[in-house]
């Protein structure tokens, strides 16, 4: 819903697509290291991995970035992620995914982690520091991606909002789960365009 939600922030609003993000899968990617790091028995900022696309079950881990102080753990598990890892990794992004239903569940709403999550971004724009964060931009013209669809990926911050997207290397397994995720997006905007504009 985040991804949908920045879309519609973004056509009501006027402004230009950079200047408008939604916290889409921050949070998701700070869970993720958490988890892994938990995993691995070493601090969560030295571990390094990235939940791109939507925010939700259909979000992209990027195991072939996945590292720890530099050494690719794919390099040591070429399987990590997959239906073949006889370690299991993709329990890590399973996890992730059903941390928040789990909130929700006992408690009835999320709000403590998100607000951390979103106070962190707007850390990062205030200051002007040039952080990288996983959050909902405009990413047409990204992997192939041809819809004007919002979905997370690692963007560097500053005064102006998103200043630059990375471009990381992705497999063509990550790209089609991210053009995948865009093509869902765009149905459900399709759909909202018919209800609104």
């Amino acid at each position: 819903a985040v991804d949908i939600l920045t879309y519609v922030a973004w056509k009501l609003s006027g402004l230009p697509h950079n200047r408008v993000i939604g916290s889409g899968t921050n949070l998701d990617s700070s869970r993720f290291r958490f988890i892994m790091s938990q995993r691995v028995k070493v601090a969560p900022n030295s571990c390094h991995g990235w939940i791109i696309g939507e925010h939700g079950d259909t979000s992209v881990p990027v195991w072939s970035g996945v590292n720890i102080a530099g050494v690719r753990l794919r390099d040591i598990n070429p399987h990590i992620g997959t239906d073949n890892d006889k370690e299991n990794w993709k329990d890590v992004h399973n996890q992730v995914v059903q941390s928040a239903y789990e909130v929700i569940k006992l408690k009835g709403y999320t709000s403590w982690a998100i607000g951390l999550s979103v106070g962190t971004l707007a850390q990062a724009i205030l200051r002007n520091g040039g952080n990288i964060h996983a959050v909902s931009t405009l990413v047409k013209g990204q992997h192939g991606i041809d819809k004007e669809v919002f979905l997370s990926l690692p963007c560097v911050l500053g005064e102006n909002g998103v200043t630059h997207i990375v471009k990381q290397p992705l497999t063509d397994e990550e790209v089609a789960m991210l053009q995948k995720s865009a093509k869902l997006m765009d149905e459900v905007q399709s759909n909202l365009k018919m209800c609104i504009w």
